[in-house]
């Protein structure tokens, strides 16, 4: 039987992938399922500094698989850090260190070839960042070919800019699983129209909106919603 993975990508930076990612692994697992999360390529992290490290996104992801958040596993699920919070490209190459996108793609493909249970790939920003002078994460998602969770938000903009991605994801041939609206903190277009607009123009992709929480639990259903609109 093959093991489903996804990738999760999103309309733009800090949109809410990683809480979702997070939410949806850490539901599995506790139904016994022993999902996994990567996300390959991060930048404004310092490994080093204690808060950075605590803080960041591979830091949520580590949390929600049950293993210590440590400089050693965090390398494990993201072994192409960068300190400054930019592209990667411009975060490369104030580090003088190019990301080998080449090779971040086939270690990507390793892992959900060998995956024991759900594996999402998480990206990095919005599905049109810049990974090095020439490639985005649009091309690392037509490499893996993996099917997609969009993950967009609910603030005023989002419907241009969600409409946006799913032409440029269809364009490339790329399937979108699902879209998961991601509430944003003080939206001020209500959840309720976003979903019926987003509706209309993109029908046949199932969408879960997700709360914004201070306690994740209490976005549990939303999650449970989302697993099963992926077939999880």
């Amino acid at each position: 039987m093959t093991v489903p993975a996804f990738f999760v990508t999103a309309t733009g930076t800090d949109i809410g992938k990683t809480f979702v990612t997070s939410g949806l692994v850490r539901r599995l697992r506790a139904k016994g399922i022993a999902a996994a999360a990567l996300k390959p390529v991060v930048s404004g992290i310092d490994v080093e500094d204690a808060a950075s490290l605590a803080a960041s996104d591979p830091a949520q992801l580590l949390a929600a698989m049950g293993r210590p958040v440590t400089p050693a596993e965090v390398a494990r699920v993201s072994p192409h850090r960068y300190a400054a919070p930019l592209s990667p490209d411009m975060a490369a190459a104030r580090e003088g260190r190019p990301l080998d996108v080449d090779g971040m793609i086939e270690w990507c493909r390793e892992k959900a070839a060998f995956a024991a249970a759900p594996l999402f790939v998480e990206g990095v920003g919005g599905a049109m960042v810049p990974l090095d002078d020439s490639r985005t994460v649009l091309d690392w998602m037509v490499a893996l070919d993996l099917p997609l969770l969009l993950v967009t938000g609910s603030y005023l903009g989002t419907l241009s800019h969600t409409l946006t991605a799913l032409d440029v994801l269809a364009r490339r041939g790329l399937k979108v699983a699902a879209i998961a609206v991601s509430a944003t903190p003080g939206a001020t277009v209500p959840m309720a129209e976003t979903l019926a607009t987003l509706t209309r123009f993109a029908p046949g992709i199932p969408l879960a909106a997700v709360p914004r929480v201070d306690r994740v639990e209490e976005a549990d259903a939303a999650f449970d919603a989302l697993l099963a609109t992926l077939g999880l």
